[in-house]
């Protein structure tokens, strides 16, 4: 792993620690409600391993907190500024794309905003995400291949797409140049102030 990777996942690690203990869950209680081996949480809270996207939400998800929680430092700021290159990566396609976690706010609920890379031949499978996500998508440049539940849908570049995000959903770019979209992501119920009562769920 280079370093910013590293840091990443030391910062992962600790924040999945934290909230574990917080939620008073043993590492084999997280495991069983996360669907994440024991294996791979240890791997996790001790910064040795960089979780994929899927790990993280399935974590975030047991947790009861949201993704940016896990990635992000907390912020009680009005205004919070990501400078250009210090979003978190997690994930990296094996071409070079790549999906960046640009800014998020997490009060009430989770909100995210994402800057995606495909090179061509490359894709992104995501699990349905909690109960009544949403995702806005804004081609930027290039062709995508949407695939959400059963439906496909190319978008080429200007396109703009919403859809349920708590339905299996697929990225894939087919074509023979770079793809480039933002997508913003709000999961309802699963922001900061809604720990108390998510941890009951």
């Amino acid at each position: 792993m280079d370093e910013p990777t590293q840091l990443l996942a030391r910062t992962i690690g600790a924040r999945v620690k934290n909230e574990r203990h917080a939620s008073t869950l043993t590492l084999d209680q997280l495991a069983e409600k996360s669907g994440v081996s024991r294996r791979m949480l240890v791997n996790v809270e001790q910064g040795a391993a960089n979780p994929s996207v899927g790990t993280l939400l399935r974590l975030s998800e047991a947790l009861g907190v949201s993704l940016p929680a896990l990635v992000e430092p907390p912020t009680a700021q009005k205004a919070k500024v990501t400078r250009a290159g210090a979003g978190a990566a997690l994930w990296t396609g094996e071409n070079g794309g790549r999906g960046i976690l640009l800014t998020s706010s997490n009060i009430p609920e989770a909100l995210e905003l994402w800057e995606w890379t495909f090179m061509p031949g490359e894709s992104h499978s995501s699990e349905p995400h909690s109960t009544g996500t949403q995702e806005l998508l804004h081609l930027l440049e290039g062709e995508i291949t949407m695939t959400v539940a059963a439906e496909t849908f190319v978008l080429g570049t200007g396109d703009s797409m919403a859809f349920a995000g708590d339905e299996n959903h697929a990225y894939e770019n087919t074509s023979g140049k770079p793809a480039r979209f933002v997508l913003s992501v709000l999961e309802p119920g699963i922001g900061a102030s809604s720990r108390a009562d998510h941890s009951h769920a």
